[in-house]
């Protein structure tokens, strides 16, 4: 399709950063939360995680939804839910109103990020499309790098209160920017909402996207949540910690980007994602297993680290390329997207408890690159599938 406005997509990459600030939202805010509000380390956990409820346990259904009433509609609608639950979680009074609209804000995110891939399809020509689905697959580690770094400023200013309600208003501007930016797209054959949901669990392309991109998440996530708590086990300085892990966060988008480009020289899906998983497996254990102790070794592994979150980053944006491909039809990308995410919610629940268990087993962190292996091998049996489906 041609695009309507030349302008137009850029907005929806705003909106989907704009989306995933209130997923790494919390991560800064914690220790504070735990202060003001007398949370345990477990009830924070729980805090944490609970944004990903909604993609856990409802991606498909609201990819079909976003299917059937159109991808401008419910992202518009996921922004403006994401304003009202932060600005209401300003207001709460303790952790419970704050853990539900947690969830709320889980359903707000995915109803901006499952029907991207599909605009972005239809705003840009198909020459621009892996480039475009490539810098969209960056969303996520740069807003966890912007919350990371803005987080703690913004709260030393106005507290974590006003960090929400900061936000907030942000993401009412982007939907705003979304509303007038993007045209309304000449809306498809009506289908019951049933009809994408039933015909992505009955092919096999979407399974195997899912799968992948669910190996994928629980590995980063694991490495990427636990390295403030490495480096503070380390004695590293609290603002150094921060910049470290931001800087790693930021470094999966080089490969997002990266990821586009390569797809669009020709570069084939497969190769990307073994590079992308043998390099994740590598990489961790070699973070992790290294021995030594001083500058020296230390410089190592956050090399390894960077590694393996900027090779990694070529399998997300791969994948959102994929996503499109493997569709059963146009009528059900969103669907497709969601499923994916699905997998990518149980996977980010699964694997920080996976490699913690790990760690506690062996009483240190230095075989948890055996754990991120095998979660990089399931991924190759995925990315196997594929190869042979193509």
């Amino acid at each position: 399709m041609t695009p309507a406005r030349p302008a137009a997509w850029p907005w929806v990459l705003v909106a989907g950063v704009a989306a995933a600030l209130h997923v790494g939202k919390l991560a800064p805010a914690l220790a504070v939360l735990q202060a003001e509000l007398g949370l345990t380390l477990t009830a924070a956990g729980v805090l944490l995680s609970a944004v990903q409820a909604a993609g856990m346990l409802g991606a498909l259904a609201l990819g079909a939804l976003a299917d059937t009433v159109g991808g401008r509609r419910s992202a518009i609608a996921g922004l403006l839910l994401l304003a009202l639950a932060s600005a209401a979680g300003a207001l709460a009074p303790g952790a419970t109103l704050l853990l539900a609209l947690r969830v709320l804000e889980g359903v707000g995110f995915l109803l901006v990020v499952l029907p991207a891939p599909g605009l972005l399809r239809a705003l840009v020509p198909a020459a621009q499309l892996p480039s475009r689905l490539g810098l969209w697959g960056a969303y996520m580690p740069l807003a966890t790098a912007l919350a990371l770094l803005l987080g703690p400023g913004a709260m030393a200013l106005v507290g974590w209160r006003g960090w929400w309600l900061v936000l907030a208003a942000l993401t009412a501007a982007a939907a705003l920017g979304l509303w007038r930016g993007v045209p309304a797209l000449p809306p498809g054959p009506r289908r019951a909402w049933r009809a994408p949901l039933a015909d992505t669990l009955r092919h096999g392309g979407p399974w195997l996207v899912g799968l992948a991109f669910g190996a994928y998440s629980s590995q980063w996530l694991a490495v990427i949540g636990f390295l403030p708590s490495i480096y503070a086990q380390a004695g590293f300085a609290p603002g150094a910690t921060a910049v470290l892990t931001a800087a790693a966060a930021a470094a999966n988008i080089v490969g997002n980007v990266a990821s586009g480009r390569l797809l669009q020289r020709g570069v084939a899906a497969p190769v990307l994602l073994t590079v992308g998983f043998v390099t994740m497996a590598a990489s961790a254990a070699t973070a992790f297993a290294l021995p030594g102790e001083g500058a020296g070794a230390a410089t190592l592994r956050y090399a390894a680290v960077l590694l393996f979150s900027a090779v990694g980053g070529l399998i997300p944006g791969t994948l959102f390329s994929l996503a499109l491909r493997v569709a059963p039809g146009e009528h059900a990308v969103a669907s497709t997207v969601g499923f994916m995410q699905q997998w990518s919610a149980a996977g980010q629940f699964a694997g920080p408890p996976l490699v913690a268990a790990v760690a506690v087993a062996a009483g240190g962190w230095r075989v948890t690159g055996l754990a991120t292996a095998a979660l990089a091998v399931l991924g190759l049996v995925a990315v196997a599938g594929l190869a042979r489906r193509r």
